[in-house]
């Protein structure tokens, strides 16, 4: 499916309908040799076309609409949709109320137009980074079909519908790399904007400290448009801008731990990306990043993460715990180890680093890294929990960095035409979203990976 610029063109010009547009998506959902019955765990058809119908009633009479009015997009299995059950992606709340009102994401997103195809999969209660759902299965990679390789998670489902056609954009939350990670191994731009950067209200937490909303979408354009809407302000004006702004950037390319592990496919494109980046006059420099080296020890008895996660599910788990998926359970009873003084430390240690990172990385525009160190295993890789718990903690070892430092990160994709799916990471400083999605939109451009080319945007 085409970026969102070039949807809203085509339906100004009358050159498709929203109508035509869902019907597409919902082609591609129900086409049986695709993963759309995996990649959602509800589809919204007919609400989704009356919709649709309403809005080309609307546009056709000439009345002013929103540019996005009609495109279609997938809603992550977290947040609130009037009317719906929010499941999580978990069996526990498969009978749960329905909500009475959107998620403000959600509400800002109808307030736009958007017409909403359904709720995406994702890992239970968003706790993984692989995309695995043994509830619902598991919407394998678009990459590579006949092996049957992992999404990525949590945002699995998400991730799956953009690439495959079935929405244009979908909405994905990110607590260690949920919108990042799987946007990484499809092939897609993901971006997890500073933590309180979007309403958070009317989703299921993960890691309240932690969580954040964001887009997974075509490009960083789509992105930029998607998180100004989600801000509720009005989206970036695009513009030409010439690529001599390249000289001008200074990125950090760190040396502690993200460049471990890497396979040969990460590593050839990486190592390209960052060739054609100093080519084209930005300044690379390597050096380690001490705030990085600490962050494990801290995150050693399960993080902030499992222990606020256990705080949520402790009721359900007493009640329910053979209902969760065991390798769920088992990272979010992990929050039972650390004690109150524990928590208490790791949030002042946090709040040390955050401060320490904003003021030692100040001279560079952002850090720059491979997203994840490994192109999607096969889903065969994960069967055992020992290769389950060491590609899940692979694939979350980078992304994470952002969300314990409070940052804002986005992953391009930067692998050849053919070849696996490879994103390349920035990130930015607490609060310094727009920045970094004006250095992501340069970057993408100066690669070649523009889905619109030449446009640029306004912060």
């Amino acid at each position: 499916m085409p970026t969102l610029a070039e949807l809203a063109r085509r339906l100004d010009s009358g050159a498709t309908s929203a109508r035509q547009l869902l019907e597409s998506a919902l082609e591609r959902i129900q086409d049986p040799a695709g993963e759309g019955a995996r990649a959602f765990i509800q589809v919204s058809a007919d609400t989704a076309r009356a919709r649709a119908d309403e809005i080309d009633r609307l546009r056709a009479s000439g009345r002013p609409l929103s540019p996005w009015a009609g495109i279609p997009v997938g809603i992550k299995d977290l947040f609130d949709v009037e009317g719906e059950i929010t499941r999580a992606g978990s069996r526990i709340l498969e009978n749960a109320p329905a909500a009475r009102k959107d998620a403000p994401a959600v509400a800002r997103l109808r307030h736009a137009g958007f017409v909403f195809v359904g709720r995406t999969n994702m890992t239970e209660f968003a706790y993984s980074g692989l995309g695995l759902n043994p509830h619902y299965g598991t919407p394998l990679n678009p990459f590579d079909r006949a092996t049957g390789r992992i999404p990525g998670g949590s945002t699995s489902g998400g991730a799956v519908a953009v690439t495959d056609g079935m929405a244009a954009a979908s909405l994905g939350t990110d607590t260690g790399g949920s919108c990042r990670i799987p946007a990484a191994l499809t092939g897609i731009v993901g971006f997890k904007p500073t933590a309180g950067r979007v309403p958070r209200d009317g989703t299921i937490p993960l890691s309240p400290t932690l969580d954040s909303v964001g887009p997974l979408a075509r490009s960083v354009a789509c992105c930029a448009t998607l998180d100004a809407i989600l801000r509720d302000v009005a989206p970036p004006v695009p513009r030409q801008e010439p690529l001599a702004a390249m000289k001008d950037l200074r990125l950090l390319l760190p040396t502690t731990f993200v460049l471990d592990d890497m396979d040969d496919n990460i590593a050839r494109a990486f190592e390209r990306a960052i060739d054609e980046l100093a080519r084209a006059g930005a300044v690379i420099e390597r050096a380690p990043v001490y705030e990085f080296e600490v962050i494990p020890d801290i995150n050693a008895k399960g993080g902030l993460a499992a222990a606020e996660a256990y705080a949520w599910h402790r009721h359900y788990l007493e009640q329910h715990a053979d209902r969760y998926d065991p390798r769920v359970a088992a990272r979010i009873l992990k929050g039972k180890e650390p004690s109150a003084e524990d928590i208490r430390q790791m949030r002042q240690t946090r709040r040390r680093l955050i401060e320490s990172f904003n003021a030692t990385t100040r001279e560079w525009h952002a850090l720059i890294m491979p997203t994840v160190p490994l192109i999607a295993p096969p889903l065969s890789a994960v069967a055992l929990d020992a290769d389950y718990v060491r590609l899940n903690m692979l694939m979350l070892r980078n992304p994470a960095l952002a969300n314990f430092l409070d940052g804002c990160g986005i992953s391009l994709p930067i692998h050849a035409p053919g070849d696996a799916p490879v994103g390349l990471m920035l990130i930015g400083r607490q609060g310094e979203d727009a920045q970094l999605l004006a250095l992501a939109a340069t970057i993408e451009h100066a690669l070649g990976r523009s889905a619109d080319e030449g446009e640029r945007f306004c912060s």
